[in-house]
């Protein structure tokens, strides 16, 4: 079965939708006007058990099938990154410092084109739960969706999500039965010494030598203490001292990242990481410490839901437009608290060759929003089929 006719037929109008929405992004757990705009739609689309809400702005509207049976979950993120919009279109950002340029725009306009389908035609016993989530880039609308008692207070069985893939080719799929995206944690290492006159170093005790020499310390992590197997990424990213060119400061801060799949590695950083922040610090007659923040899980995706959601991938794309065992990626996603708390699988959906999520220049292709609905779609038929 390829895309749904239907949806097929609403093209035009889930594209003004997507390019609306994008005009209009919104940060966090504050996506009032995004959650106002899919509130109408869905009241449009003739589904009145709508909850709001839930994580400030989240969303959750139910939809009865032809005969009682088991409820699935379907999610979509509406929150933007705090960036400039340089894509060029004509329907830019008119919001500054704000920007979709990760493609939740599309996302949930995926979810309300299946709603407008399965509200329509209802043509499965059980109910769909249309997710609508605020805060994936910051600060996990998902785990606080999960936490004020999504899954029970709904009946969700299984959860559903889509993203969107640059590089893959339009309108494929790729998933895995496993392990699909990392942990995400965070860190802040604070290095005090002594400052004094840069024409006099030998007076001080100078975090600027310390930083550069912890920075480079902190690889041996990757490359030492875990094995070439296990997936592990340590990345300083940011290095922040000094206040003039013939001072030497008195602090120094390193920020970065840290990318893992398995919880006995994350262990390891963390207790390596220590170690190299105390012990650094005190040969250059220094002090430091270490602030270490655990973020969102890594996104598992449980074997059975992610076999079924491949086949009906094949279903909407095609046999060889599904890629069912694709490698795990590094970055991380909100997902996994779902995951984490009910049966359920997340995919990519390619969108071609265009710049990648989180470049200025990114924007949704709208070509592969009747896919991601078509999928969804099929999806609920597949998985609450109607007794004959």
């Amino acid at each position: 079965m390829p895309i749904v006719n239907s949806i097929a037929a609403q093209a035009e109008e889930m594209t003004a939708w997507r390019r609306h929405l994008h005009t209009i992004p919104e940060l966090g757990l504050d996506c009032h006007k995004t959650a106002a705009f899919v509130v109408d739609q869905l009241r449009g689309f003739g589904i009145e058990d709508i909850t709001t809400g839930i994580a400030r702005t989240g969303i959750i509207a139910i939809i009865e099938g032809r005969e009682p049976g088991r409820t699935i979950g379907l999610r979509a993120d509406m929150d933007a990154l705090p960036m400039q919009d340089l894509s060029g279109t004509g329907w830019a950002s008119t919001v500054p410092g704000m920007a979709h340029t990760c493609g939740h725009d599309g996302h949930t306009t995926m979810l309300l084109g299946a709603a407008k389908y399965l509200a329509e035609t209802r043509n499965f016993a059980g109910r769909v739960a249309l997710i609508f989530q605020p805060a994936e880039e910051n600060e996990g609308g998902g785990r606080i969706m999960v936490e004020e008692g999504m899954m029970e207070r709904f009946g969700i069985d299984e959860v559903y999500g889509i993203h969107n893939s640059p590089g893959l080719a339009q309108g494929h799929f790729a998933t895995n039965p496993g392990a699909l995206l990392a942990g995400v944690d965070e860190f802040t290492i604070t290095i005090t010494g002594i400052g004094g006159h840069g024409a006099q170093p030998y007076q001080t005790r100078d975090p600027v030598i310390a930083a550069a020499s912890m920075t480079l310390a902190l690889q041996s992590i990757v490359s030492r203490n875990v094995s070439a197997l296990d997936r592990l990424v340590v990345s300083v990213t940011q290095i922040h001292t000094g206040s003039a060119m013939n001072i030497v400061p008195e602090t120094a801060m390193l920020n970065g990242t840290v990318r893992y799949f398995d919880k006995a590695v994350q262990a390891t950083v963390k207790e390596r990481m220590a170690e190299i922040v105390e012990f650094q610090a005190r040969s250059f007659g220094m002090t430091a410490t270490l602030d270490y923040s655990e973020g969102y899980p890594p996104t598992i995706n449980h074997p059975d839901q992610a076999a079924f959601a491949a086949e009906v991938a094949r279903e909407v794309a095609g046999e060889n437009a599904v890629d069912a065992d694709a490698p795990p990626i590094m970055p991380g996603e909100d997902f996994a608290y779902m995951l984490l708390a009910r049966p359920g699988a997340y995919l990519f959906l390619g969108q071609g060759d265009t710049p990648g999520c989180h470049h200025p220049k990114y924007d949704f292709n709208d070509g592969i929003a009747p896919i991601g609905a078509s999928f969804f779609a099929r999806l609920v038929e597949r998985a609450l089929p109607i007794k004959d």
